[in-house]
């Protein structure tokens, strides 16, 4: 099975153009900030909302496409879709809401609810089937809004925020169990999250999606190996410049360079781990060559090691422990030097 997209889609003034696809081999999570066009890829793909060009097809079924006058209304769609309200009938019981698709597509009601008593057994709720959604807790009206979609025997599952609306306390089981169900599923599964640890928990390849466009597309490893922008490199926590290079200099913006172990040539992403950045209260003896200059804007605490922003005309990051926060009488505002060797300088193409 497979889900190709390729299409622009307009929800007011925001655009969304998109291009990827998915197998059923692997856990998609869309990944990006607030505003980015994830849920409205979502309700693209399930029909909700008009696709202005492109293509949209599953398992080689065209689903729209507005150059042939293509388009399968979402009723018809073989898509299952949790939305991040779980969006449950308020006035019927879990089984009713888990058979009610089933229904609206012409089963009987005693086989409607025989199946959706099958799905609230899988997903552990046999024993909520007559519990409203205001008795449910967070977590368990989102497993009775997956096992709707589930039983209605999609071959896509589209899944918006799926976690976004339990407490921190619910998160972590839930999010375990969602793996599971996930797993289970022989379907192409498309999850959508702002969070990178739903992302990395859930998923086996990412997309991430900024200003209504794919920034970067690949496996977890590839992702938070090389990030590509800097939304991507804030998750991973780590320094992200692009430049131009030249030999073994890079230029970045600001009229600043770095000096690199690798020469290259063109545009390029030079990363720094912020463990490879050593700070001085002076500048720092011999002769370093790549060493900056500027106030430190914040210290956050992490664990065993403080996370120390700096600014100037290159800002970046560095993490030291706390004990040289304290040797060095770190705070904000005091003048700080940077250092960073050419070899740990990570470059690769743009």
């Amino acid at each position: 099975m497979s889900l190709e997209v390729a299409f622009t889609a307009r929800a007011g003034r925001f655009e969304l153009d998109c291009t990827f696809s998915a197998g059923d081999d692997e856990i998609v999570a869309v990944l990006g900030p607030n505003g980015a066009g994830k849920t409205t890829l979502l309700r693209a793909v399930a029909g909700l909302v008009p696709v202005e060009s492109g293509t949209i097809a599953l398992d080689g079924v065209v689903l729209d496409e507005p150059a042939t006058g293509t388009f399968v209304v979402p009723e018809a769609r073989p898509v299952g879709y949790v939305f991040q309200e779980y969006l449950l009938f308020p006035h019927l019981n879990a089984r009713e809401n888990v058979a009610f698709g089933l229904r609206s597509r012409g089963m009987r009601a005693h086989d409607a609810r025989a199946v959706a008593d099958t799905w609230l057994q899988r997903v552990g709720l046999a024993d909520r089937a007559k519990a409203k959604p205001r008795e449910l807790s967070g977590g368990q009206a989102q497993r009775v809004a997956l096992a709707r979609a589930l039983a209605m025997d999609p071959r896509l599952l589209l899944l918006d925020e799926p976690l976004a609306a339990l407490d921190a306390g619910a998160r972590a089981e839930v999010r375990r169990e969602l793996r599971r169900h996930l797993t289970s599923f022989d379907g192409v599964r498309l999850v959508v999250t702002h969070d990178p640890l739903d992302a990395l928990a859930l998923a086996t390849r990412l997309i991430v999606l900024e200003d209504g466009h794919v920034a970067q597309d690949g496996s977890i490893d590839e992702v938070t190996a090389r990030p590509r922008s800097r939304y991507v490199a804030d998750l991973v926590g780590v320094n992200l410049f692009r430049g131009v290079a030249s030999g073994t200099r890079v230029d970045v913006a600001g009229g600043e360079h770095l000096v690199v172990a690798d020469p290259g040539q063109g545009a390029v992403f030079a990363m720094v781990h912020p463990n490879a950045v050593a700070l001085y209260r002076r500048a720092p003896e011999g002769s370093p060559r790549n060493v900056w200059h500027g106030p430190v804007q914040g210290i956050d605490l992490l664990g065993d090691r403080v996370r120390v922003r700096i600014g100037g005309r290159l800002p970046l990051v560095a993490e030291v422990t706390p004990g040289a926060v304290r040797d060095l009488e770190l705070d904000e505002g005091v003048e700080v030097w940077a250092s960073v060797k050419a070899t740990e300088v990570v470059v690769y193409a743009a």
